[in-house]
This record gives structure tokens, sequence and C-alpha cells, in this order.
């Protein structure tokens, strides 16, 4: 936590390939938020958070920094916005990939894995888009940030 009356913050650097670290990500910010939230909004956070590093980690050239940010006054630990931000060295924007529903067997190559919805990757952005109360990309110095947030209760 920061000194000084400013908002309750956590953060993490992160190796390149450091897959292991996903794991200690989610265990440091379920710690940081032990006291957040409605039920079940630190478990979705922990979700977004481990989607958005993964894709760092595997998707990059270098390392990344995560941080989560709670605002909202004396009641930030409780009640605040969350918002968490993952920063690294790849310029390039992150894109949502798009999954047909059911495949269509009357069109080719609809008997595939990513078409099926078989895939066992590329679900973490649409996640994002769908259990963030909003998200989005920042350009950070030669990088960029990917961020979401969450309000404490579930609206």
């Amino acid at each position: 936590m920061r000194k000084g009356g400013h908002e309750p913050c956590w953060e993490r650097r992160l190796r390149r390939g450091d897959l292991a670290a996903v794991a200690e990500t989610r265990a440091g910010l379920r710690r940081f938020l032990e006291h957040w939230g409605a039920p079940g909004r630190a478990e979705t956070a922990e979700l977004l958070t481990s989607e958005l590093v993964t894709n760092a980690l595997l998707h990059t050239d270098g390392g990344a920094v995560v941080s989560a940010v709670l605002t909202g006054g004396p009641a930030a630990l409780a009640k605040g916005l969350l918002r968490v931000e993952v920063r690294d060295l790849f310029s390039r924007r992150p894109v949502p990939r798009a999954f047909p529903a059911v495949p269509d067997p009357r069109k080719p190559g609809d008997g595939s894995a990513d078409a099926a919805g078989t895939a066992t990757s590329g679900r973490g952005l649409l996640l994002v888009d769908s259990l963030a109360d909003c998200w989005g990309v920042r350009a950070h110095g030669v990088g960029k940030a990917v961020w979401f947030e969450l309000d404490a209760e579930d609206r």
C-alpha cells in the first residue's frame, strides 16, 4: 500500500516467459483484495488479471508490470473501484478473437478446433470484455498498458 494518504495499490514485476508468475500474481492479488468487494468480485479480478498477465508473458518480447489500485477514498479497501493494469514493452495492440458460437457444417473449415469453439487459448480478451465493467489499451512509453476496471459491487 502507498503511504501518505494515496489510494491502496499493489504491484508486481514479471520476467518474460515466467509463466509460474501467473499463479504468484493471482495469489498476491488475492491477498491485496482479501476484504474487497461483493462475493465473487475478487475472483473475477483474479481471472481477468491472469488472462492479461498470461497474454503479456506469452505474446511480448520482454517482461511486464502488473498493478492494481483501489480508488474510492477511505472505504476503498472494501467498496472501492479496482483498476488493474498490465504494462509491457510491445506496442502492438491486442485484438479479441471472434469465435462462432455454433460451427456451420455447410462451410468448409468449420470443423476446425477454433471454429468449433474447442480451442484452448485465444479467449482471454473476450473474458475481459464480457466480465469487466470497462477495459481498454493505452500507449505507455515504448509499449502499452492493457487495463480493466471492476466496481466492488456486481452491476
